[in-house]
């Protein structure tokens, strides 16, 4: 057996171990649950989904902290979670929620990435900013459908890590030795890639299929079926967000040492300069850390 790969039965026994370990990845709560119903519920109304979100006061401080800061610019001050859930939207709202949802389950190091105590949380939150800007500018695809991708892309690492960790020595080898992305490396050691296991847990969330395919396609954006060409929008954005962030050094860890940015979606998504783009995100990020600073800690 080749030391850069593991045997077929070796393969079956870590997948049944992950897919295991995903069990340590707790459920939505079940008030987030019913909040979500509410959000997606078009004969709910704010004061419903308030009452929901009243069980967690931290979230309630946070949605109304989101309504007043600089990002949505209002204004006058907004005190009451019922006119921010209006003000802010259903769609806003929603995702406010899932983020901090997902947000204990970032927040930890990851020695298997080289990647410290909240940097993945850190990548992932400034990948759906980014997601969401490139979805407004280029208006390909619903703002906050592309921030939700781009909040989920690299939610595998979290399951993937230990093992990763176990082979990374190899890993990072093959990533020197032959200039693949770190990716590939990760499936020709493991048998699978973190996106692979991305896309089982946000499956096992239940969330929409369009999410599913920018988590388990956001390193490989052209190699979407075609039976699932509608969400490559969605992808391309993603994809294009994530090598943004990577390129500015936001959440680089270990598989961001070969980020490579794909012509073919930037062509799709209308982007001619791609130079240009990268030097407005860079104030983009800059002026995007307070607002991040206030979804840390949910």
């Amino acid at each position: 057996m080749s030391v850069s790969e593991i045997d077929e039965k070796s393969r079956e026994i870590i997948k049944t171990k992950i897919i295991s370990k995903m069990k340590d990845i707790k459920s939505f709560p079940q008030f987030v649950m019913e909040t979500m119903r509410k959000l997606n519920d078009p004969e709910s109304n704010a004061s419903d989904v308030a009452k929901s979100l009243s069980r967690d006061e931290g979230l309630v401080l946070r949605i109304l902290k989101l309504a007043n800061s600089a990002a949505y610019g209002f204004t006058r001050k907004i005190s009451n979670i019922s006119e921010a859930i209006s003000i802010l939207g259903y769609k806003s709202v929603s995702n406010i929620v899932l983020a901090a949802t997902v947000y204990s389950a970032m927040d930890k190091g990851l020695s298997g990435y080289a990647l410290d105590r909240g940097e993945l949380w850190r990548h992932s939150l400034m990948v759906a900013y980014t997601s969401r800007y490139l979805a407004g500018i280029t208006g390909k695809v619903p703002t906050e459908d592309a921030y939700v991708g781009g909040l989920l892309h690299d939610i595998g690492k979290v399951i993937l890590n230990d093992y990763v960790r176990f082979g990374y020595g190899i890993i990072v080898k093959m990533v020197e030795e032959k200039h693949i992305p770190f990716t590939d490396a990760e499936l020709k050691v493991l048998g699978f890639d973190h996106a692979m296991i991305g896309e089982i847990l946000v499956e096992r969330w239940g969330m929409p299929e369009a999410y599913r395919v920018a988590v388990a396609y956001h390193h490989k954006p052209n190699e979407l079926p075609e039976d699932k060409k509608e969400f490559q929008p969605l992808l391309d954005v993603v994809t294009v967000a994530n090598t943004i962030c990577l390129m500015l050094g936001i959440g680089l860890g270990a598989d961001g040492l070969q980020a490579y940015i794909f012509p073919e979606p930037l062509e799709r998504l209308g982007i001619t300069n791609f130079e240009s783009l990268l030097a407005e995100m860079i104030d983009f990020a800059a002026n995007v850390a307070s607002d991040m600073g206030d979804m840390t800690g949910l």
